[in-house]
């Protein structure tokens, strides 16, 4: 199979790591194309680490323009002299335009994920909405084989782009539950106190993400909160934004912000894992934190509704700008019993998304496009018990 990847960063490369390797685990021969133009160090040597048959770069840019012919040429050239290959997926937009895109010949099966859709960012305007949602209708009904979508919303944001449901299935990304023994360690590296109430975030400081919308909040409470820290983990544009805004609100001493630590880790330190996005499609993010028993406050975007039931394991907040929702429902998490209520709640549902179950669902949709029976799993040969020796 040949799999092909634009962007390395946050859950799309997350979850084309973890496919590649799972299906290179369980027999397949997997071929992996991924762009060095934004590629982060730790992903290429990760995914060159893996074992696949090939790991070719190939130099794909995120925005549109004269250089996909050149892209897509030389993806033509790969899957000519490098296959034949039994299917092709493509993840996130620019790789699932450039694999669909094809010229007559032998058909390959073709699927694509597009780990959120242009089309799902609320600030996107009318005249590009027109603009992506027609691509990706064009593209999703006439020359995709099978697109998958990481969430229930996902899906219905595809379905009211036009896409037929015919072409659609549902595989929710998986996670390996996170390491739980580095929370002390981590308070401690950015000073903070074990009994203090720890607000979290985690993930790339982008527009989609938000992050200032979660400082904005934290600076309406601060006062009134004073046993309350803020801690965001990632890296991106709008760190220095983030970093002003905590300077600007005399919050330094309480507010920590680094890229250095593996978000994955930091987890284990904090009492609520926020996000505040603009939109997603199944965050990687939401099912870690999820996985590590932690409760949760999300704003209304995609996923958020499949790990979070709002009130049990945390809420859900309104998609907006205006911090004043976001902050109220910071306050009312610092009531130690409701956090307490909360958090047991999230220990009880925390082993719902695993890695395995996510790999088994994709490995069945491409056995499906190829038309054969999913493999039986392998059984190993009970023991046999010698007949004269005694069971304990």
């Amino acid at each position: 199979m040949l799999q092909v990847l634009e962007p390395s960063g946050g859950g799309s490369g997350r979850h084309f790591l973890d496919l590649c390797r799972a299906m290179q685990h369980r027999g397949h021969s997997v071929t992996a194309v991924y762009s060095p133009v934004r590629a982060e160090a730790a992903f290429v040597s990760e995914l060159e680490g893996i074992g696949l048959d090939r790991v070719i770069p190939l130099g794909m840019r995120r925005a549109p323009g004269p250089w996909d012919i050149t892209a897509w040429r030389y993806l033509r050239k790969i899957a000519t002299e490098q296959g034949p290959f039994d299917l092709i997926h493509g993840h996130s937009s620019k790789a699932g335009a450039l694999t669909r895109l094809r010229l007559p010949g032998k058909h390959v099966p073709v699927l694509y994920t597009p780990h959120a859709f242009r089309t799902m960012d609320p600030t996107l305007g009318s005249k590009g909405r027109l603009i992506y949602g027609g691509i990706e209708r064009l593209l999703g009904n006439w020359l995709t084989d099978r697109l998958i979508c990481v969430s229930q919303d996902e899906y219905n944001h595809a379905l009211s782009l036009g896409i037929s449901k015919a072409r659609l299935s549902i595989v929710v990304n998986g996670v390996n539950a996170p390491p739980i023994s580095q929370g002390v360690a981590i308070r401690k590296r950015y000073g903070i106190a074990q009994d203090a109430l720890l607000f979290g975030f985690v993930g790339r400081m982008t527009r989609q993400k938000a992050p200032e919308r979660l400082v904005a909040a934290f600076a309406r409470i601060a006062q009134q909160l004073p046993q309350a820290h803020l801690l965001m983990i990632g890296i991106g544009e709008l760190a220095s934004t983030v970093t002003d805004m905590i300077k600007t609100a005399g919050l330094e001493h309480r507010a920590s912000i680094d890229g250095s630590v593996p978000g994955v880790t930091a987890i284990d330190a904090v009492d609520v894992v926020v996000m505040p996005s603009r939109y997603e499609a199944m965050s990687y993010v939401m099912l870690e934190a999820a996985a590590a028993g932690k409760p949760l406050l999300l704003a209304d975007v995609g996923g958020a509704r499949t790990v979070l039931e709002h009130g049990k394991n945390g809420y859900i907040v309104p998609n907006s700008d205006d911090p004043k929702e976001l902050a109220l429902a910071m306050t009312r998490l610092a009531d130690p019993k409701l956090l307490a209520s909360l958090t047991a709640e999230a220990r009880r549902r925390k082993d719902g998304y695993t890695l395995a179950g996510m790999a088994d669902a994709t490995e069945k949709i491409y056995y499906d496009m190829l038309g054969y029976p999913v493999p039986a799993p392998l059984k190993m040969p009970e023991k046999v018990r010698p007949q004269n020796v005694a069971a304990f």
